[in-house]
């Protein structure tokens, strides 16, 4: 037996609620295994909905101590759901009292305890695992919350309206829906600050830590105030609460949690320092403490109707947060890396038997459909947006959207709305971008006759399930013309290409130029240009545009990679030449030359065999991978040394994009380096380092040279206090292992005495990084898919989510061969057949094995 059976949940279905909530009152009395929530809700017929005579009310695991309406005992119909009770044809009171038990909570959805704290994560649906209610994103009420307990530290939204010992209250002036209703209690530490807003409102700042975390906060602190001067000054979008309150939590299921006023964080994503982060874990910080603080305007004060519209307030904030970054540090290398990270997750989603549009049809369980379409891909069709209309009309429309939907629950169609009457633009066929899934592959043919170049666009779909028969869409192609000495011939131009095919003529040229196409990767499209290499190589050195550059580069290297892997071919001379060229360029800056050296994915390479018809080998991936970057060292074997130490940083630790550029150009040069020196270097970088940054890559480095050993003794004895270094240490061993080692040392390290599989963040780091090493996990054993597996059966019951969105890591099943194919099926069969399984886990595999 299972969960209750998976019921499919459909958009066309969307019905208002037939009551509006005026108020909600809600009192805390905590205990670790018997909390009591007290709820006073007040009620009134919905003018947009029928009425009804009976009213449902979402909850889960709840224990009902008592019920009343307008003070009368009333005997509710209690399901596994929620309850039903016979109501009043007017306005009323609904009160309740349940009890919960917090400290067994290990799904960590609802409130539940993380060492000894009380916090809360309500999205998507977690509320009613707090007390009755309407839990559903277009049901908003104004909210006043009192919080009873021994502890000294006693949060939630809004404003604080009395505090005293063991109690406070709050009161959240903004309506807002359940799922962003927060509380955290506990024995905590504030790291404060203040900030003015633009109107000169005085907003007081706290960063919330468990004691001993007090010096890791300034970053995050730094962060959030960047965010919200850069929010004032590119949206204008001022925050309007007197505090801004941040929690960190060891436990917890995602990055971090939106709620107004009061942001719950992962840990990882808020606590650094330079000991303990690296460059990457400083950017990763300042991206989502700007993310979640965006949402404050784009989804809080204007929030989703339905979770169907998920992709409004995220892909819009995704998309936020790249500009803000972009602005904070290096624009080109923020493209790329978005790209890199769009293709290697959300393509693959796209590709495979998970695919569904950035706004999905249905869904049994909406915690899996917090996915790479929604938010990455949900990004790009707002950055398509903008680019359709302009940088002007874009902030225009914006303003409209602000002016007219604060405080509703808005739909993709009201978001639309808003640009088609500040444009005059008829959207409906832009619209297709959030209803049909999958990547549109868009190729290109070029003919030039006397002065005139003619580009001919085609663009196919392929269909899928979600959308068997999809549409040409509106795709804005950026290109520009190179001349064959280099100069440009023609600046970006924006192409808009509406037919499924489509000619664009430039005349007037003195000569044959080179066109450079998607521009920025001005749509998420897979484009065919059929260009020698000769062209790519001219391109690569020449094309005014940075992500085109790499694109080129990184197309030669993968060109290279296939002829390796399909022939046993050399590495590719004129690639190894052109990195070469662009690499010891010191007119480009250190973070964008490293990004070219880096080569595709092993993933990726698999998905561009599977595409082509062929069946890939993982471990011929691995080969070429491996030949391929000896092949970097020989062609850098003058150069590594000094790249390595003109790129050394001696100054203090700064996260910022130049010092982070430095090292990063630096570490790559350590890699080639370690190639040829056997570890040397590494072992007196690891010997010096002052930061995370250089000790962590000197150590990944020496596990390599297969001296590693006494290095990760000492870095464990070092940081085994350390909760999230710890965390890199077990993925580091990981991913950093032979492919015929992976599975052996992943399994090895989930019996050391510091593995946690209830903790998220160890436990992604120990599987996280098994699903990352392509080879490793696809080894013809098949013991990487078991061990998954194994620990997957084990969690689902303590925490659906995380089991669900790791379930994700066999979604690829059908590129490779019939072994693997039946190996990964039958693991996947094994965790379906497990008794009481959850809903998020049997949706996510019922789905990647009907593909």
């Amino acid at each position: 037996m299972r969960d209750a059976a998976p019921k499919t949940i459909y958009l066309a279905d969307y019905t208002p609620y037939p009551w509006t909530v005026e108020s909600v009152d809600l009192h805390f009395t905590l205990a670790p295994n018997a909390t009591r929530v007290r709820s006073v809700i007040r009620f009134a017929p919905n003018p947009n909905a029928s009425a009804e005579d009976a009213m449902f009310l979402h909850g889960e695991k709840l224990k009902l101590i008592s019920a009343a309406i307008d003070g009368a005992p009333v005997t509710p119909d209690l399901s596994d759901e929620g309850l039903q009770v016979a109501v009043p044809s007017g306005a009323f009171t609904f009160e309740a009292e349940v009890e919960i038990d917090p400290a067994n909570n290990t799904a960590l959805e609802g409130l539940y305890m993380s060492n000894g704290m009380y916090c809360t994560q309500c999205e998507a649906e977690g509320f009613r695992k707090i007390t009755f209610y309407p839990d559903r994103p277009d049901v908003m009420s104004v909210f006043t919350v009192t919080v009873e307990g021994p502890h000294p530290v006693l949060l939630s939204n809004g404003n604080p309206v009395l505090t005293q010992n063991h109690l406070a209250k709050w009161h959240d002036p903004w309506p807002k829906p359940a799922y962003l209703f927060a509380l955290v209690a506990g024995d905590l530490v504030a790291h404060s600050d203040t900030f003015t807003t633009m109107s000169g409102r005085h907003v007081d700042l706290n960063l919330y830590v468990r004691p001993g975390d007090e010096g890791k906060c300034a970053f995050g602190m730094q962060a959030l105030k960047a965010s919200m001067k850069w929010d004032e000054e590119v949206y204008g979008r001022e925050y309007d609460l007197d505090l801004f309150n941040i929690v960190a939590v060891d436990d917890f299921n995602m990055g971090a949690m939106e709620n107004k006023g009061l942001n719950i964080f992962n840990s990882s994503a808020v606590l650094a320092s330079p000991e303990t982060s690296t460059d990457m874990n400083f950017e990763r910080i300042e991206a989502i403490i700007a993310h979640e603080y965006f949402h404050n305007w784009t989804g809080n004060r204007i929030t989703c109707r339905d979770w169907f519209q998920l992709c409004l307030k995220e892909g819009l904030t995704v998309y936020r947060d790249s500009q803000f970054t972009s602005d904070m540090r290096s624009a080109p290398v923020k493209r790329i890396s978005d790209v890199i990270d769009l293709r290697g997750r959300q393509f693959a989603e796209d590709q495979g038997p998970l695919a569904h549009p950035v706004r999905p049809e249905s869904f049994q369980e909406i915690n899996n459909f917090y996915t790479a379409t929604v938010y990455e891909k949900g990004a790009e069709v707002i950055g398509m947006l903008k680019t359709l209309v302009g940088d002007e009309a874009y902030y225009q429309a914006l303003d409209l959207y602000f002016e007219r939907h604060d405080g509703d629950a808005a739909t993709i169609e009201d978001w639309l709305k808003v640009f088609e009457d500040t444009t005059g633009r008829n959207l409906t066929q832009f619209k297709r971008w959030y209803a049909q899934a999958g990547t549109p592959r868009v190729t290109l043919e070029e003919n030039f006759e006397l002065d005139t170049l003619t580009l001919t666009f085609t663009q196919h779909t392929p269909p899928s399930a979600a959308t068997p028969d999809p549409q040409p869409q509106v795709i804005p192609i950026a290109v520009g013309l190179i001349y064959p000495d280099g100069t440009e011939a023609l600046e970006t131009r924006v192409l808009e290409m509406t037919k499924a095919e489509q000619s664009f003529r430039f005349t007037g040229l003195e000569d044959e130029p080179v066109a450079s196409v998607l521009r920025g990767f001005s749509a998420p499209v897979v484009l065919t240009q059929n260009l020698s290499d000769t062209d790519r190589a001219h391109l690569l050195a020449n094309d005014t545009d940075t992500f085109n550059r790499w694109e080129q580069g990184r197309t030669l290297a993968r060109g290279s990679l296939l002829s390796m892997i399909r022939t046993g071919a050399a590495p590719d001379a004129k690639y190894l030449a052109g990195i070469h060229a662009v690499v010891t360029d010191t007119s480009l800056d250190p973070a964008t030359r490293a990004l070219m050296l880096g080569l595709p994915s092993q993933s990726d390479l698999a998905t561009t065999l599977h595409d082509a018809g062929e069946t890939p080998d993982p471990a011929a991936i691995y080969a070429a991978s491996e030949t391929m970057r000896e092949a970097l060292a020989d062609t850098f074997s003058s150069d590594a040394a000094g790249l390595y130490a003109a790129n050394t940083v001696t100054a203090p630790y700064d996260p910022g994009a130049e010092q982070a550029g430095k090292r990063s150009l630096s570490n790559a040069m350590l890699s080639l380096i370690t190639r040829r020196d056997g570890g040397a270097a590494a072992q007196a970088q690891y010997d010096a380092a002052d930061n995370m940054t250089q000790q962590l890559s000197a150590l990944a480095n020496l596990i390599r040279a297969g001296k590693g050993t006494a290095s990760l003794t000492a870095f464990y004895d070092q940081w085994k206090d350390d909760r999230l270094v710890m965390d890199k240490w077990f993925g580091l061993q990981v991913m950093e292992a032979a492919p015929e080692d992976a599975a052996a040392t992943a399994e090895a390290l989930t019996r050391h005495p510091d593995f946690n599989h209830k903790n998220p963040n160890r436990f992604r780091a120990v599987f996280g990084a098994l699903v990352m090493h392509h080879a490793g996990f696809h080894h013809a054993s098949g013991a990487a898919y078991t061990l998954l597996a194994d620990w997957l059966i084990t969690l689902d019951p303590l925490n659906p989510q995380t089991t669900a969105r790791m379930c994700s890591a066999f979604q690829t099943w059908k590129r490779y061969d019939a072994h693997r194919q039946r190996m990964i099926l039958a693991q996947v069969d094994r965790i379906l057949a497990t008794p009481n399984l959850s809903r998020d886990t049997t949706e996510m595999l019922t789905r990647i094995r009907g593909a």
